[in-house]
């Protein structure tokens, strides 16, 4: 069974793991009804439209 001649170094280590807690932003468009920015292919959290018709309801304070 191989085993590891040497320690791994925290910077050798570090390194390699750098890239695990990037994350890519979501993608944001405006709603064509209220101009809100809204997640892609999601109903708009502001007005409840989606691709031009009423699928939320709007909550009144």
């Amino acid at each position: 069974m191989a085993v590891p001649t040497r320690k791994t170094s925290h910077a050798r280590k570090s390194s390699r793991r750098s890239s695990v807690w990037k994350l890519d932003a979501p993608t944001l468009v405006t709603c064509p009804n209220c101009g809100e920015l809204t997640a892609a292919h999601k109903a708009c959290t502001n007005c409840g439209m989606y691709k031009g018709r009423q699928v939320v309801a709007k909550k009144d304070a």
